[in-house]
Formats: C-alpha cells, structure tokens, sequence
C-alpha cells in the first residue's frame, strides 16, 4: 500500500490530524505576534529593552524544543497548552527581530516629515512607522509560521495531535507508508501557508509604499 493509498483510505483521520496541525500552528503564531510587536515596538525606544529581549529570543531559542516540550510536561501537563509555549520559543525570535528591523528601517526624512505636520509621537508611530514596517514584521510572521508548522511535529508527544502522530506512529511500526503520508501532509500545509502569506506580504508592501508616498 502506498504513502497515497493510505491518506485515501484514511482521509477522516488524517484531515482531523491535519485540521489540528493547522490549528495549532496559527494559535503560536498568533500569540508570539501578540508578545513580539509589542516588545519590538518597545525595543526600537530603548536599548536596553532591546539587550534584554534579543538575548532571552536568543537564549529560548537555543534550547532544544524537545527539551522545551519535555519541561512542559510536569509543569503543565499534556494537551495544546504545553505544546504552545514550547514551539512560542521558536516563533517568537522572527517576529521580534523583524519587528525592530522593520521600524527601524523606516526613513527618518518622513518621520520628521509627519513631525513638521504636527503629529506627536504616537501617531507617528500609528500613521507612519508601523504601516511601513508591516511588510518586513509580516516577513517576520511568516517565517515564524513554516518554522512552527515544521516543528509542531514534536507536539504529537505530549498528546496535542497534528500530523506528528503519523510520523511518530510511522517510526513505530517502522511503516515507510504512515511515516511518509505525516511527511508529505505536513511540508504540504508548510508550502501552502508559504505561498499565501508571500502573497499577503506583497500586498502589504504595495500598501506600505502607499502610505509613506501619502506621508512626504
């Protein structure tokens, strides 16, 4: 039986495994972007917001995520909450750095351009900064996103589903056919959600380019 057959004959489980994956992938996400823009934010006005956070991404990021997940287990128990914190650590380094890099790349002739119009600080920041940084934090986001996806593999140890129980059950039984349907499924949704997002992130581009020609 091939890799193919078997995603056919068990499509009801692979789409329930493969709905998980996604889910818990774009719950990461969404909640290293919640931490990381706003620290990055924050990081481009202070440098020693921005030594702190940088070197503890660094440090969390350098830490074997089966460790992580590992740790997880004894002090939140098994189930999305501990696979979420765990693969946090690797979406979370992206975003920040992105987030520091693209504010502080925007021109500071069309920040003082919004300074002369009368703005204050905040509404530079609101009006001019972030909308011309959202191109190069989405490219942040988006690599944070097929990083997570990739890993979120691991997840299947500690009981919060996705595509790994098939690569992990496909190692057990020694079944090249399961290992390679977990496999081919999870580097499917990592390239489409690739594929979309570049498309999102071309759209802010042209978006952002709009507001900074508003702007000066």
């Amino acid at each position: 039986m091939s890799f193919i057959n078997y995603i056919l004959e068990n499509r009801s489980w692979v789409t329930k495994l493969s709905l998980q994956h996604i889910e818990l992938s774009i719950l990461t996400v969404l909640a290293a972007a919640f931490l990381a823009v706003p620290i990055g934010i924050l990081a481009t006005r202070s440098r020693k917001i921005t030594f702190v956070s940088m070197n503890l991404a660094n440090f969390g990021q350098s830490i074997p995520t089966f460790g992580v997940i590992g740790l997880m287990l004894p002090l939140f128990g098994i189930g999305f909450k501990p696979a979420i914190i765990a693969l946090l650590l690797i979406a979370f380094l992206p975003i920040l750095r992105n987030t520091c890099a693209g504010i502080s790349a925007v021109d500071p002739a069309v920040i003082e351009a919004g300074r002369g119009m009368g703005m204050t600080e905040k509404q530079i920041l609101v009006m001019i900064e972030l909308p011309l940084a959202v191109p190069v934090i989405f490219a942040g986001i988006r690599t944070a996103t097929v990083m997570v996806i990739s890993t979120a593999t691991l997840a299947a140890l500690i009981g919060a589903g996705g595509l790994g129980e098939l690569v992990f059950r496909g190692i057990e039984m020694y079944d090249s056919n399961i290992l390679l349907a977990g496999g081919i499924c999870i580097a499917a949704i990592a390239v489409a959600a690739d594929q979309i997002m570049g498309i999102i992130e071309k759209m802010l581009s042209s978006g952002g380019r709009r507001e900074a020609a508003d702007v000066s």
